[in-house]
């Protein structure tokens, strides 16, 4: 299947006009190499959603291209872009409260984190996701005693 995606998208390539549906399947293609050769090539991704922000700024586009770009190019940037979400669209779009909780976590956010934590664990539906999620607030809470008790 993923050969057969990669001829499609090769055959529309051709046509020297990139939409939303090509971008959104170039963005899979670069998650899917990885399968290939063992490492995500995170900066091609956030390019290919930049380009599919300017096309379809859609709350998934503009929530995935933070994500991308914090792992291209850290999570000081990848913060910087998500702030640019609009704020009544990111209120209960669990995916941005997701990505909040892991860059504020990255960036030592404690206590922010948190709560971007709790939030996205509120609006989610998934079982599966919700576990996981708990499992990255618990985390975030061992790592954060583990630190305070270092610094005493």
């Amino acid at each position: 299947m993923i050969h057969e995606a990669e001829e499609t998208l090769t055959f529309a390539a051709r046509f020297n006009r990139a939409g939303r549906f090509q971008l959104e399947a170039a963005i899979q293609s670069a998650h899917a190499q990885c399968a290939r050769t063992g490492r995500t090539n995170w900066e091609a991704i956030a390019l290919l959603y930049e380009g599919l922000v300017r096309i379809a700024p859609t709350i998934g586009a503009l929530v995935g291209r933070a994500a991308a770009v914090a792992n291209a190019r850290g999570s000081d940037a990848g913060w910087s872009v998500l702030q640019h979400v609009p704020a009544e669209s990111a209120a209960r779009y669990q995916p941005y409260w997701a990505v909040a909780a892991r860059l504020l976590a990255a960036l030592g956010r404690t206590e922010e984190s948190r709560e971007a934590y709790a939030r996205a664990i509120a609006l989610c539906d998934d079982s599966a996701v919700r576990a996981f999620l708990s499992r990255a607030a618990k985390s975030l809470a061992m790592n954060s005693a583990i630190a305070a008790s270092r610094r005493r």
